[in-house]
């Protein structure tokens, strides 16, 4: 098993069930690894330890191709760069979705910071960006209106 960093695998980040149904290949280039690495060290593993609970990737790497077959994604997706996870404590329980997000927002670098809908008090997931060397620190909540899904500054 290929290991990203202390706590992620190579497999958990590409886990798509999407990726299966379509017949998508969604193996990352050693390019997309290496951001993957970065994502993983500098956030995911950061998280791990200052919570030191288990704590869930519902989303990580989409190739470009599973990234235009999944529904809402943008085209400018850090996913498909493997820049981006989707954090979600709602996998193993124990900690809120957000508390993960204040602890980024408060202690890590980032490029971007999404609390992705849920209520005002819990994101239904965190998603989180790395850009080694270009982290603008945005922080924002996706909410829909309408039928369509709207990126509001934080």
């Amino acid at each position: 098993m290929e290991k990203l960093s202390k706590y992620v695998s190579l497999s958990e980040v590409i886990r798509s069930d999407n990726a299966k149904r379509l017949g998508i290949d969604n193996t990352p280039t050693d390019e997309h690894k290496d951001n993957l690495k970065l994502v993983c060290s500098e956030v995911f593993d950061n998280v791990r330890e200052h919570f030191n609970k288990p704590i869930g990737i519902s989303s990580g790497y989409r190739s470009k191709a599973l990234n235009n077959a999944t529904p809402g994604a943008s085209n400018k997706s850090h996913h498909s760069t493997g820049n981006a996870l989707d954090i979600d404590a709602d996998i193993f329980g124990g900690i809120t979705n957000s508390e993960i997000f204040n602890y980024i927002k408060d202690n890590l670098e980032f490029n971007q910071l999404i609390w992705e809908f849920g209520n005002t008090s819990n994101p239904d997931w965190v998603h989180v960006s790395y850009v080694k060397g270009n982290n603008k620190k945005q922080i924002l909540k996706a909410v829909k209106r309408n039928g369509k899904v709207i990126y509001e500054i934080w």
